[in-house]
């Protein structure tokens, strides 16, 4: 069984600088690719950034040049680095895995607990 820990949360003035982490545990043969999504308040879930497990990154528009996304496949861990970060950052966070599951292409999608982040001004 497949689980995903995320970490890193919590309140930040408005400029200031968050790192998220998710944690996949569990036996699996490899990462396709993990995403963060996130949602506000009365809103949607969103992409934020994702990545594969080859390097590949993805991102919303408006967070492009503020956050980063990396994956350590050794630590089996994605991280989100926020930069700059605005009040309209302020969601909870969720984490989001394709995990290939062995060498015989089986595959599933995991859920994070999500994390909440809060930008003050």
């Amino acid at each position: 069984q497949v689980r995903l820990v995320e970490s890193g949360g919590g309140l930040v003035q408005a400029g200031g600088s968050l790192r998220l982490s998710c944690a996949a545990s569990g036996s699996f043969f490899s990462i396709r690719a993990m995403t963060w999504y996130r949602q506000a308040p009365g809103k949607q879930r969103e992409l934020v950034a994702s990545i594969t497990g080859l390097g590949r990154t993805n991102y919303v528009n408006s967070v492009k040049g503020r956050f980063t996304i990396s994956l350590d496949n050794a630590k089996k861990t994605v991280y989100l680095q926020m930069n700059s970060m605005k009040r309209e950052d302020t969601a909870v966070y969720y984490c989001y895995a394709e995990i290939l599951l062995d060498a015989l292409g089986r595959d599933e999608d995991y859920w994070g607990q999500g994390t909440q982040v809060t930008v003050s001004s």
